[in-house]
């Protein structure tokens, strides 16, 4: 077959039959065509990449036309598995073009799409490619604009998917409608080992319901929920999910306007909680008094996993090593 000839300025390859044998130069055969067949520039970032398992384009502008080219070309890829496309403004359409192709490469395992205004469109187009996916393990989806009526299709994803074990959902619009959905997908799901849902509007209702979730679940390590409005009785809840999981090891509540009664809160769930290995309540108006009860309970748990304690005191954060042999009696 003849080699596809550059048709934009960058980096046109001459088309060298004994470059058309070489790793790589059939793939971009194959985007070259991709991009003419759409209409776009190709991105010189792939045009100029050395072989190997990993393709990162982060802020390259590609669009929905340019994530279309691109899925083209990706779609019998055998070489690439991790798939950056961070910051390109693919939106839903270029994120439905990602999606069918997910469907059909079995060998990406690791995509980052964050910073793509993806909105509902988008949350959709990767629910449906979850539920036939059995390759992705890690999903990087922070920063889209997802709101409550996204989640929806995330739940049923979650629900469905036992394959992801990395799920990053940070930076988004997420409310308390959200919380209640993606809670009880949490409870069900079999596969998720990392779920960081920071920096979003999860309050008390949302909150709790979150927080039922990883009480009911039994895979999860490590959670993030920081700079959310978890408050007082999303802290009750977490207590609670404390005392009936014990799998759990990394837990970041940090920047949830929890006060002392919250914290009391999750002293009682540390009373009990086996697993748990680093715990960050930092940028909390926890005061003294909370702070000290979380010691409390810590210290009468002869059997706690507590490694790495941040709590805020006096204003700053104090990253305390335990053994807690070495806490000073309160």
């Amino acid at each position: 077959m003849a080699a596809v000839s550059g048709g934009g300025g960058s980096g046109a390859d001459g088309g060298s039959s004994g470059e058309e044998d070489a790793g790589g130069s059939a793939a971009e055969s194959r985007y070259r065509a991709a991009c003419r067949a759409c209409g776009v520039t190709p991105a010189s970032g792939l045009l100029r990449r050395t072989a190997g398992p990993v393709l990162s384009l982060r802020h390259r502008g590609l669009g929905p036309r340019g994530a279309k080219a691109l899925a083209l070309s990706l779609m019998v890829d055998t070489s690439i598995l991790m798939l950056d496309l961070s910051d390109n403004w693919l939106q839903g359409e270029g994120a439905a073009a990602i999606a069918e192709m997910l469907k059909e490469n079995c060998y990406i395992s690791a995509v980052d799409l964050s910073d793509n205004k993806l909105g509902s469109e988008g949350a959709k187009a990767f629910s449906a490619m979850l539920l036939e996916n059995t390759t992705i393990v890690s999903l990087q989806l922070s920063g889209n604009e997802f709101d409550d009526h996204a989640a929806k299709y995330l739940a049923d994803a979650l629900t469905a998917n036992s394959k992801v074990e990395i799920l990053d959902l940070s930076y988004n619009m997420f409310g308390d409608k959200a919380g209640e959905i993606l809670g009880t997908a949490i409870a069900e799901n079999i596969g998720l080992k990392e779920l960081k849902i920071s920096w979003n509007h999860f309050h008390s209702q949302g909150a709790a319901a979150l927080a039922k979730g990883l009480g009911a679940n039994i895979y999860l390590k490590v959670l993030d929920v920081s700079y959310n409005g978890f408050g007082n009785s999303g802290a009750a809840a977490l207590g609670e999910a404390l005392k009936a999981n014990n799998v759990l090891e990394e837990l970041n509540v940090s920047n949830n306007r929890i006060s002392v009664e919250g914290a009391l809160h999750i002293a009682a769930g540390l009373k009990e909680n086996k697993s748990l290995k680093r715990l960050n309540m930092t940028r909390n108006p926890m005061q003294s008094e909370g702070c000290c009860g979380v010691l409390k309970a810590l210290q009468a748990n002869s059997g706690t996993g507590i490694e790495i304690l941040d709590l805020p005191l006096n204003g700053t954060s104090v990253a305390q090593e335990l053994p807690l042999e070495h806490l000073p009696h309160l």
